[in-house]
């Protein structure tokens, strides 16, 4: 953290209306864009904001930032971003595995889109457990589910190639899809988050 950041939490602590209003005026519109690029709503996007550094003057007397005040800033409404969109998913009673992975590109879901702000700021973070959990499926069902997702290939196509029939290929793709879901359970909120994306593209 620079020295001229570690004053303004210092003066942000002991309750000068001045720091908090130096971090408001030089943060706000950033945040908000990203936000935003989050939800795809303006007004919750202000409003989830507006929350962020309510709550950060809340607590200003016990601050403990070792980042930088825009890194702290953007986790911190980053988070309650990905909890307004848990909420609403709850609110739709939209279940994990209703999730249409079968209807997707999963070139687009496994690859993030680098001109999408919001696809290079999950890449990582989601696409580094998605290849874990396709690596750890059963090796018959990942050779069938990486040929009909990354090579797109139809289910005639592998049945021919791999001398199985139609149906054992589909079998394969199912439970295939199973697995995923049931070790990316934890990662419900990104997937969703992700998924949400490229259908609003």
């Amino acid at each position: 953290m620079k020295v001229d950041e570690r004053i303004l939490v210092e003066a942000l602590k002991r309750g000068e209306e001045k720091a908090f209003r130096h971090l408001y005026d030089h943060h706000y519109v950033v945040l908000c864009k990203m936000a935003n690029g989050f939800l795809h709503d303006s007004f919750w996007a202000e409003t989830i904001v507006d929350d962020t550094f309510f709550h950060l003057w809340e607590i200003r007397e016990n601050l403990e930032i070792t980042t930088s005040l825009r890194s702290y800033l953007v986790q911190a409404v980053r988070n309650r971003c990905l909890n307004q969109l848990v909420q609403e998913m709850d609110k739709q009673e939209m279940s994990f595995s209703e999730l249409p992975l079968e209807t997707l590109d999963a070139s687009l879901i496994f690859q993030a889109d680098t001109t999408y702000p919001l696809g290079v700021l999950l890449e990582k973070e989601l696409e580094q457990e998605i290849s874990k959990a396709i690596d750890e499926m059963p090796e018959e069902s990942r050779i069938v589910f990486k040929k009909s997702r990354f090579e797109l290939k139809k289910n005639e196509e592998i049945a021919q190639e791999l001398g199985i029939s139609v149906n054992t290929v589909k079998y394969h793709i199912k439970r295939a899809l199973s697995f995923l879901r049931e070790r990316l359970r934890g990662y419900l909120p990104l997937l969703f988050l992700v998924i949400t994306m490229l259908l609003r593209k």
